[in-house]
């Protein structure tokens, strides 16, 4: 392997680990939309993101805008709205946010990327927290 190419394996486990971290508060919470399916979605970006970059001579801004249309469709399958009442929103605004972390970690934005996947799980595990507390009140 040239060392371009473990740079990039690196990128897609940065992504994957990402991915995982948004997503095991998903799981936690029983979501449909789980560990599995954030880390595929991180994992996604990622690899589209570097193989465009290093494969194709293409601008980065059409790779991300490309990402940002598609997740949109995983995104809105993941939202059920019955009675009057909106589920899986914050799923489906975790989904986005992790394809831009994917995304993120597939231009070299390390730092970016992971100071992001941090600030998302902590956003999703404020509610699991206010729950908590409210349990102990």
């Amino acid at each position: 392997m040239l060392p371009v190419d473990i740079e990039m394996v690196v990128r897609l486990l940065l992504a994957v680990v990402l991915g995982i971290l948004v997503g095991i508060e998903r799981e936690v919470s029983h979501r449909p939309a789980g560990l599995r399916t954030h880390a595929l979605v991180s994992l996604g970006a990622c690899l589209f993101t570097v193989i465009s970059i290093s494969y194709f001579d293409i601008d980065p801004a059409r790779i991300a805008a490309g990402i940002v249309a598609g997740i949109g469709f995983i995104g809105a399958g993941s939202i059920i709205a019955t009675k009057g009442q909106v589920q899986g929103i914050t799923t489906a605004a975790s989904l986005w946010c992790v394809a831009a972390i994917g995304l993120a970690v597939g231009v070299g934005a390390y730092v970016l990327a992971v100071v992001s996947a941090v600030l998302v799980f902590g956003i999703l595990w404020l509610k699991r927290a206010k729950r908590g507390q409210q349990v102990l009140d």
